[in-house]
């Protein structure tokens, strides 16, 4: 954050809190990380509750506390009390994000925002200092320390923000404000708690009640509920512009990268991007089409993108070596088991050209309520119709899987991730095999996987 001193910090939050003069240039919610200096705000979690650790972080040299309570263990000219301290992190927040003069960009989606967010902000950052979320902070803790964190000299910021219920994104898009805000897709992620994915793109929507009238809202125009979110679109800019198929001209796939041409912004563009699959081409085209809006060349910003890799946990791709010698290929896309990017990395899988074995290593998809067994059910169907090899499916619920596949498919079953590490590495994998790991992350747990899998191979 910005250098601002603990009294300006208590008059923005509207706390009559007598506090110290000091001046603050970070602001943690983490006990961990605290450094001399910092501003601590104790939030109340599931876990955890912040509160508990504040006499730790000013021994720790923070030199004030946000708590909704004083505590007497502390001096009190130490703490800025407030009612509500999440809010009071956002109001922190908003207040750091009017103070910046670049275009704020904001994007949301059910699949995809992350490697879509640093896409943006890696072709922007081509042409002019940007700044961008931090991994996955996308929450109502993290979209305020995304918006404390704002580097002010930036000319662009890329915010992602996330929702699993109605009104998470209204709560939080009004403290961004965005100058164009983009929705990437509507997909069933987290049907659990939602009657339909109307619903869904109904919360997504909310993206756009942050706009002013003069703001842009992007929207992928193949999208799952286009209507829906067009209409919502449509209460609060007249600025609408759409991407996806109608942009494609040609796409070619070349060993493992996609070749395209494209329309953007009424300008024919050619572009490479060194990984397959439609989805790719999807985040490719919103990352023109944000940069056509923002005023860069297109052309270059195009060029650039050859050299954008997928990112940890996301599809990035390792050459990894074997205990006996030898070595495979891991496509690690274990950060989120969503029915269709399950789908996606599997499509991607079965279109790539190996000369060893195609394994797919996959985990259960989360929070589909009464759809998972269906969506289960897909999956297997869609893994039936490919030439992978050999499938190892983890957690009751790729049963289901396992039941749509024919005696062709070589397969596996664990009830959970112990001991998979092992199997794969000294009785499952072979040279030059390539290993897909896809599956919920908190669910199924087969990041754990990966991680041992690239730290042994590397």
């Amino acid at each position: 954050m910005q250098k601002i001193s603990s009294k300006k910090i208590a008059e923005i939050l509207h706390s009559g809190s007598n506090i110290v003069d000091v001046e603050i240039s970070n602001v943690s919610t983490d006990s961990r990380n605290i450094k001399k200096g910092d501003l601590f705000i104790a939030i109340k979690g599931e876990v955890f509750d912040g509160h508990d650790f504040v006499k730790d972080v000013l021994a720790k040299g923070a030199e004030v506390v946000i708590v909704e309570k004083i505590l007497p263990e502390v001096p009190a000219i130490r703490q800025i009390v407030v009612g509500n301290s999440k809010k009071a992190f956002a109001e922190l927040g908003r207040y750091n994000r009017e103070q910046f003069k670049g275009k704020v960009i904001c994007l949301t989606g059910s699949a995809g925002k992350t490697t879509t967010k640093e896409e943006i902000k890696f072709v922007l950052s081509r042409f002019a200092p940007t700044y961008g979320t931090a991994g996955n902070f996308n929450n109502d803790v993290g979209v305020p320390k995304t918006l404390c964190d704002l580097n002010l000299k930036a000319d662009y910021a890329v915010i992602e923000i996330g929702m699993s219920s109605k009104g998470e994104i209204s709560n939080l898009i009004n403290y961004i404000e965005p100058d164009i805000a983009l929705i990437t897709n509507v997909y069933p992620m987290h049907i659990e708690f939602f009657k339909n994915i109307e619903g869904i793109a109904e919360a997504k929507a909310e993206i756009f009640e942050g706009l002013s009238k003069k703001g842009t809202a992007v929207i992928n125009k193949d999208s799952q509920c286009f209507d829906i979110l067009e209409k919502q679109a449509e209460k609060h800019t007249k600025n609408i512009v759409t991407y996806g198929n109608e942009n494609i001209i040609s796409v070619e796939e070349v060993e493992n990268s996609t070749k395209v041409i494209a329309k953007i912004g009424g300008r024919e563009i050619e572009f490479t991007i060194p990984m397959i699959g439609k989805h790719y081409v999807y985040n490719a085209l919103a990352a023109l089409t944000i940069a056509d809006i923002a005023g860069v060349d297109t052309a270059k910003a195009a060029d650039y993108l050859k050299y954008f890799e997928a990112i940890e946990g996301r599809g990035k791709t390792y050459s990894l070596k074997l205990p006996d010698g030898g070595r495979y290929t891991l496509i690690d896309d274990s950060y989120s088991g969503q029915p269709e990017a399950m789908k996606f990395a599997i499509e991607n899988l079965n279109k790539i050209k190996a000369r060893g074995r195609k394994i797919a290593v996959l985990g259960k998809m989360a929070e589909l309520g009464s759809f998972s067994k269906d969506k289960h059910i897909e999956i297997g169907k869609a893994l039936a119709g490919t030439d992978i090899d050999i499938v190892v499916a983890v957690c009751p619920e790729t049963k289901d899987i396992l039941a749509q596949l024919n005696n062709k498919f070589e397969t596996h079953y664990f009830e959970n991730i112990e001991g998979l590490d092992e199997f794969l590495l000294n009785k499952l994998l072979q040279n030059n095999d390539i290993v897909l790991i896809k599956g919920a992350r908190y669910s199924s747990k087969l990041y754990k996987i990966a991680e041992i899998l690239i730290k042994n191979g590397a």
